[in-house]
């Protein structure tokens, strides 16, 4: 039975997004009724797609009796995570060869790292690279010639970038493929005891890299459950990978073998049974459901607020901060993966990984089992795990998947990182609505040990990261405070990430004063320990009560309670100016290019996307 609350939402959710859900279903009905469109092509149209096939591809295209595939990548040769995306297009097109079918590289989306732009002016176009990824993905496939479409994404903003634009195209079916994590370098506990040591001053710049360095070591995501991997378990949970697929590791066998079934089901479901789903019909108010719930149960990262918002509004489905944070007070929390643990991801994979969290997580009757997936049409079949088929034997000529799949360890193989639902590390989930006179935000509570989830404090008023980071240097935070750090949202920086603090904001905490962050502007996805206010909306620039905070007023941070207040009587705190600073330096490093993004984008609570225009929120 569906968890009462888990259904309340959901109807709440079906509701508000009826007309919206219903004019985007009837869009994409439209764009599936039409012919194939390369039948209807131009002669010349035709001879631009297939000008550089071989001639066995030509002869197919020219035929058009076969699928041809399209491929979005996202490769490139710094960020890691994306490295081993640059074998994927010959290994698809190696497999469609065998189908007689035809697959292209329709295009590249960019992909840059925070985890290189952390504390730089360059971590002010992240955000928005999400927007432009989505753009990029309609741009690809904007020639109108594929019959379905493999993404390949895993990082940060995109992933999210090319759900959005996919779905812009939802009448086609399209699977996104995972690389994998990297194996496990150094204990993320150590990499985060050697950087407060750097904070610290404590050791040198010499030390910090060698341990960041075996931290950040081979091909493959970061292995600490940030933005990147909480995308993938995201894109399993809402039936866009394939079973047990996202946390297998680069280069291996088994790795390999998943993405050659992946395309194998693909063309399988084109040429045989006719009975693909197209990606608009699978995300649906209740695979969004799904999606949060999996979040929630571990402790994801805090930018899906954001991300899954916006990714919910591209297939016309409002979704609201209120609808996580009730879903959020019954959710269990089932995993402990760093920063909200010690264990990596490689550690959750291996302790059972998400076949087992979608078992329990259906078990409780916290996730919708009737969802279409890139599977079938039921999402017990994400309970099973993936393994080597050594019946299946490849020759030279051929390439075949030797994958099969088992149900998934009827226990956990460490509960220390895993759980049942019968026995969670909490019994409610990772993240929290705030609200007070201050507006709303969001908090990350996973990872905040219970005693630090209530601070009351004066606060010390900045208007940038590097403000704290100087008066840290200075020695004028050996107190209790809260850092109120104003200016940071979508219209005044593009919302960078203030990851670069929670070393020296973990290092007071641990000297014993009671500390937290309120701000409008992110937190990573790897941040934890310290409570952050963060998204907070309104934002500063667009009048938000954030900027009449002055410094020395009491404020209020009370996640079990959901608050977020500042002490001061209403009367006085309504005639307060709101105070910004000079406008601040948005040229330099690309920023100059991202002024129209910056005057459209929709506050936080709404996806902090340069599509709220086209994807009107009813706020209901």
């Amino acid at each position: 039975m569906l968890h009462p609350r888990i259904q309340e939402v959901t109807e709440r959710i079906i509701e508000r997004s009826k007309a919206t859900r219903q004019a985007y279903l009837a869009r994409m009905t439209a764009a599936k009724s039409k012919k194939r469109v390369r039948a209807g092509l131009g002669c010349g149209n035709l001879a631009h797609v297939m000008a550089a096939c071989s001639s066995s591809d030509k002869a197919l295209l020219t035929k058009d009796e076969q699928p041809n595939l399209g491929i979005i990548n996202s490769y490139n040769d710094m960020l890691s995570a994306h490295v081993p995306y640059k074998e994927y297009p010959d290994l698809i097109k190696k497999v469609a060869t065998k189908f007689n079918a035809t697959a292209q590289v329709a295009g590249g989306v960019p992909a840059m790292c925070d985890g290189v732009t952390q504390g730089r002016d360059g971590m002010e176009l992240s955000l928005f690279s999400r927007d432009v990824i989505a753009m990029s993905t309609a741009v690809s496939l904007s020639h109108d010639v594929f019959d379905g479409v493999f993404c390949l994404g895993l990082c940060d903003k995109i992933v999210p970038g090319l759900v959005i634009g996919s779905l812009s195209f939802g009448h086609l079916p399209i699977f996104f493929l995972p690389a994998g994590p990297m194996p496990s370098g150094i204990p993320n506990k150590e990499k985060a005891r050697i950087r407060q040591k750097f904070a610290q001053g404590l050791i040198g710049r010499d030390e910090l890299l060698a341990a960041e360095s075996a931290s950040y070591h081979s091909a493959g995501t970061c292995t600490f459950y940030g933005t990147a991997n909480s995308n993938q378990m995201l894109m399993e949970i809402m039936g866009l990978h394939l079973p047990g697929s996202s946390f297998v590791n680069p280069y291996t066998e088994l790795r390999d073998g998943l993405t050659v079934n992946a395309v194998e089901m693909m063309l399988n479901q084109l040429i045989t049974s006719q009975d693909a789903n197209p990606i608009g019909e699978i995300v649906s108010e209740k695979t969004i459901v799904n999606g949060l719930v999996g979040l929630l149960a571990t402790g994801g990262s805090t930018n899906h607020a954001i991300h899954l918002v916006a990714m919910a509004k591209a297939a016309g489905v409002e979704i609201t901060w209120k609808d996580m944070s009730d879903i959020s007070e019954v959710v269990p929390l089932l995993a402990r993966v760093y920063p909200n643990g010690s264990a990596d991801v490689n550690h959750f994979h291996a302790a059972g990984g998400l076949p087992f969290l979608v078992k329990e997580l259906l078990k409780g009757g916290f996730l919708h089992e009737d969802v279409k997936t890139i599977v079938g049409n039921s999402l017990n079949d994400y309970t099973k795990e993936p393994v080597i088929d050594t019946s299946v034997i490849a020759t030279d000529n051929q390439i075949a998947a030797k994958v099969k799949w088992q149900d998934c360890p009827e226990n956990s193989h460490d509960e220390e990182v895993l759980r049942p639902v019968t026995n969670p590390f909490n019994p409610q989930g990772g993240l929290q609505l705030l609200t007070g006179n201050l507006g709303h935000a969001v908090i990350k509570v996973s990872a905040v040990q219970e005693q630090h989830q209530t601070v009351t404090a004066p606060a010390k008023v900045f208007n940038s990261q590097a403000g704290l980071q100087d008066a840290f240097a200075r020695g004028e935070l050996e107190t209790d405070f809260i850092a109120v750090i104003k200016e940071q949202g979508p219209k005044a920086k593009g919302m960078p990430e203030l990851h670069k603090l929670t070393p020296i904001m973990a290092t007071l905490q641990d000297k014993g004063f009671k500390v937290a962050i309120v701000t409008d502007g992110r937190m990573s996805g790897a941040s934890g320990k310290v409570p952050a206010a963060i998204h907070l909306a309104p934002e500063a620039v667009e009048g938000g009560f954030i900027a009449k905070i002055r410094e020395g007023d009491v404020v209020t941070l009370d996640a079990p309670n959901g608050v977020l207040k500042v002490h001061v009587a209403d009367d006085e705190f309504a005639q307060r100016e709101i105070e910004i600073s000079e406008q601040v330096q948005t040229f330099g490093t690309g920023r100059e290019l991202f002024e129209g993004i910056r005057q459209t984008v929709s506050s936080a609570d709404l996806g902090a996307s340069a599509f709220g225009l086209i994807y009107p929120n009813t706020n209901q």
